[in-house]
């Protein structure tokens, strides 16, 4: 009984001790996703399974360095148009390339087209969204086996979203997490042919960017499959593995 007493407070404290705070910004200055609120409750849902502290918010006065220091990783989910002004932005900068953590869901490429040092260190390459045909089925192939938001998932899947085209291919500054199969589905007008990065991340200073663009459907948050994958993103952005914290990974 006192070994496992021992043991468990042993747990506890790790715990405590590895416990992160994570802020969730949804603010939108565009469309606006429906599943955004879906998106919350999962992070809600992930955080209380994984020792995280999780904030919400839709005010962009909260990126300031003071209040930045208080968060190791912020989830930009489905933000879109201009989130963010010169200070903010400056202060985010600052903050990931001091060790931030960045996890992008969705719409979080269709925002600040004017600012370069997102699509050129967030993004990646300015992949920013481009188009997007109907919602539908395609095929999915996972490219880094091994990464905490794929190893969950088979060699290749289908899934139904709405696939985003983006501005440009990230994989030259990027490693590429998952990609479409261009084949099994009807791109549209922008498509971007045999490579078209999906989800991808990326080193940004001292701290990790990682992006999906998959999440445009409520029943998507639920979808083990994608919940997985974005809890996965999300602890790898802080430096933790799927068994430090196996929550969400059984």
């Amino acid at each position: 009984m006192q070994k496992l007493f021992l043991t468990v407070l042993c747990l506890t404290a790790s715990l405590a001790c590895n416990a992160n705070t994570v802020l969730v910004f949804s603010k939108t200055n565009g469309f606006r996703h429906p599943s955004i609120s879906d998106g919350l409750t999962l992070l809600q849902n992930l955080a209380a399974a994984n020792a995280i502290t999780l904030e919400t918010t839709e005010d962009s006065t909260q990126f300031n360095a003071t209040n930045l220091a208080r968060f190791d990783a912020v989830v930009w989910l489905s933000t879109t148009g201009d989130v963010l002004n010169a200070g903010e932005q400056t202060a985010f900068e600052n903050w990931m390339q001091a060790g931030g953590g960045y996890v992008g869901i969705h719409a979080a490429s269709d925002c600040e087209y004017d600012w370069s040092w997102y699509g050129t260190n967030i993004l990646g390459n300015g992949a920013w969204f481009r188009s997007h045909p109907a919602i539908q089925t395609a095929s999915l192939i996972v490219e880094s086996s091994n990464d905490p938001s794929t190893q969950h998932l088979p060699a290749t899947f289908s899934m139904t979203d709405e696939w985003y085209n983006f501005r440009a291919n990230p994989r030259s500054s990027a490693q590429v997490l998952l990609r479409i199969d261009e084949t099994s589905y009807a791109p549209g007008a922008n498509a971007m042919g045999a490579d078209h990065p999906i989800s991808w991340k990326r080193a940004v200073g001292s701290g990790r960017a990682f992006y999906t663009a998959l999440g445009h459907r409520p029943e998507q948050y639920t979808d083990p499959r994608f919940t997985q994958h974005v809890l996965g993103g999300l602890l790898w952005t802080l430096n933790r593995t799927s068994a430090e914290f196996a929550n969400g990974f059984e």
